[in-house]
């Protein structure tokens, strides 16, 4: 009886252990996201990338941009087409945007939410910080091949409150983000898709795509062309320098 009883116990028990989900107290939502922000970019980079706005009626509008990277909170997108945007280059400090155009004047601030180009993706999609530098991770459980990662916004300025994140296991890297804001509407989603070697050991997705239940219909898509570790001097990331960020192609 007693041989029965303890081979009982050790079913219940391995039972448990193997249906009972992962949370976070077994699992470094932290560490998980440090890893996804290493995969998917290097420290200091150059890139290239299209942006697509697409339609309701299908038509679509198509930029190219020219961006470099360096750190946690600096970036700097020029635009390379269409023609009508060639020259204008946008800056990102930590929170602070500002926008360029040539023939105008000083830079114009802008904002996180809004978006120099239109379409679903905002100036915070295009110019895009690690998701380390601006959330915390609250919790993380296993979903099958994926880490689901909640995450809250460390600060009122970023543009979601919190994100959902499905993280695949093997690679770590996103699949799947559903951005909300406070009030807990869902403001979009974004897709990773079709994975891609860059080089000297950089594979991560190379289309990234948005919808969004605020603008029915809309689609954008943002596809990256090339990734490459770049050093780049601090003076590339301010005001007086936008005028001249094509001296760095």
């Amino acid at each position: 009886m007693h041989k029965r009883a303890a081979f009982l116990l050790v079913f219940l028990v391995s039972t448990v252990l193997v249906t009972t989900p992962v949370w976070a107290a077994d699992l470094d939502g932290t560490a998980i996201l440090r890893q996804v922000d290493t995969n998917l970019q290097p420290q200091s980079y150059e890139m290239y990338r299209k942006l697509i706005n697409i339609e309701p009626d299908g038509s679509k509008k198509e930029f190219v941009l020219y961006s470099v990277k360096k750190g946690e909170d600096k970036m700097v997108a020029l635009f390379l087409s269409p023609a009508s945007e060639k020259g204008r280059s946008t800056l990102r400090l930590g929170d602070n945007m500002w926008l360029y155009i040539p023939n105008v004047g000083k830079p114009i601030r802008i904002t996180s939410l809004q978006s120099v180009v239109g379409g679903v993706f905002n100036n915070s999609d295009i110019l895009s910080l690690d998701y380390s530098v601006e959330y915390d991770a609250l919790n993380v459980i296993e979903e099958g091949d994926s880490y689901l990662l909640e995450l809250k916004a460390k600060t009122n300025a970023i543009a979601y409150d919190r994100l959902k994140m499905w993280v695949n296991k093997k690679v770590k890297v996103p699949t799947t983000i559903e951005c909300y804001a406070a009030s807990g509407m869902l403001i979009k989603t974004l897709y990773y898709k079709e994975t891609k070697d860059f080089g000297d050991g950089l594979v991560r997705p190379s289309v990234l795509e948005t919808d969004s239940p605020l603008y029915k219909g809309y689609k954008s898509v943002m596809i990256y062309a090339k990734i490459t570790k770049k050093e780049l001097a601090d003076e590339v990331f301010s005001l007086n320098y936008l005028a001249r960020v094509e001296e760095l192609r």
